[in-house]
């Protein structure tokens, strides 16, 4: 197993949110969590991708301890909702990223007119992200989530 969580706890305040969570993520497998709303699933995703620290539990990655920023160079997060910067294109938030993750200005350049052609944004790179349809501001979120190429999304 590539990533392991064992025991993962979190609270907010007196309101547990997750309470001794165990789970595997294997490469090539995807897996599903399905629960009420309030059951914890958005919070134990969070701790998984490294923008959440669990108060309690260990999480590895090929059986090493992983922090935070381990687990958010090797994963893409896309969240139910697309938060952007309206007034940027497509291109531009896809390399904002890239660089944000390490990349030069010119592997930054490329890996975004990879993503936008594999998503097929190519011809709206350029338009204001305002400008997208739902669907596309979607699809946009799924570049961003792998500009980073992670192991696990």
């Amino acid at each position: 197993m590539t990533l392991v969580a064992t025991g993962l706890a979190r609270s907010f305040g007196r309101h547990p949110a997750v309470a001794e969570a165990d789970l595997g993520l294997t490469p090539g497998r995807i897996t599903g969590l399905v629960g009420p709303n309030g059951a914890g699933k958005t919070t134990l995703l969070l701790m998984l991708a490294g923008l959440l620290r669990p108060d309690s539990g260990t999480l590895t990655v090929d059986g090493r301890a992983a922090d935070e920023r381990t687990l958010r160079a090797q994963s893409g997060w896309m969240p139910d909702v697309f938060g952007t910067w309206d007034s940027l294109t497509p291109r531009e938030i896809l390399v904002t990223f890239a660089r944000l993750y390490g990349a030069g200005a010119a592997a930054a350049a490329s890996r975004a007119d990879e993503l936008l052609a594999m998503v097929h944004l190519t011809d709206h790179a350029a338009r204001p992200a305002s400008e997208l349809s739902r669907g596309q501001k979607q699809r946009l979120g799924l570049a961003r989530a792998l500009v980073n190429r992670p192991r696990f999304l």
